[in-house]
């Protein structure tokens, strides 16, 4: 008799959620693409498959390392309306115009080193901190390097009634300079291109040490937003100087 109950709750229960639709939001892709030759220039891609549509897409971004700011005519943002496009298709349209800025063979040869990364799926890292040694000598023979985010609200009308829109702030900490603190950006306002942020979480540091130039890195932020099904994760970058 028990056997039987058993066996009918777990059929009862199987049904129910084969009833509830299965909804999920949108975790882009990071490919961290590299640094212009010298140095000058990060670029990396995010891609994926747009929750809701079904529509792939691919977005390029190209930043002035010195001022951690978008080169001209960048960010380069593909959306292919057609739930049929392959994602390659959106991938190889953002690639084309890319290649005028830095080309795909000069970042490929200038990637630099992921001297932390931290995938959106990970629940054992701190999400808010990061120290690395910046690349891989051992033993080390650069400063250590901590970064740190620190969310905070900010208003923005077009995201009334879903919650508090989040902006945030990198901090730069040295450790072995006694603890140095810097400030390496604060919204003011959160960009409309980042849709109704909710939260934000490291990354990724991605740095580089070329021959003659000073070294750089980026800071790879996800931003956690209000999606069509679920939480969506796109990435922006930090940047500057080691």
């Amino acid at each position: 008799m028990i056997r039987k109950l058993a066996g009918a709750a777990t059929l009862a229960l199987s049904t129910v959620f084969a009833s509830v639709p299965a909804i999920a939001g949108s975790v882009a892709e990071l490919e961290i693409l590299g640094f212009s030759a010298d140095a000058s220039i990060f670029a990396f891609e995010e891609y994926g498959i747009q929750d809701g549509s079904g529509f792939p897409y691919a977005n390029r971004f190209y930043i002035d390392v010195a001022t951690d700011g978008f080169v001209s005519g960048t960010p380069i943002r593909i959306r292919i309306d057609d739930e049929s496009a392959a994602l390659q298709q959106a991938r190889d349209q953002a690639s084309a115009p890319g290649q005028a800025i830095v080309s795909d063979a000069e970042l490929a040869q200038n990637r630099g080193y992921t001297a932390g990364s931290n995938a959106v799926t990970e629940l054992s890292a701190d999400p808010f901190r990061m120290a690395v040694n910046p690349r891989p000598v051992i033993p080390p023979i650069d400063e250590a390097v901590e970064f740190r985010i620190e969310e905070y609200a900010l208003d923005a009308t077009e995201c009334e009634n879903l919650g508090p829109t989040m902006g945030f702030r990198l901090l730069r900490i040295d450790l072995t300079a006694g603890g140095t603190v810097a400030l390496l950006h604060e919204d003011t306002r959160v960009p409309s291109s980042r849709g109704c942020a909710l939260g934000y979480r490291m990354g990724a540091i991605q740095t580089i040490h070329p021959d003659g130039g000073a070294p750089s890195f980026a800071v790879l932020v996800a931003v956690r937003s209000f999606g069509f099904e679920g939480p969506d994760y796109r990435w922006i970058a930090v940047t500057g100087r080691l």
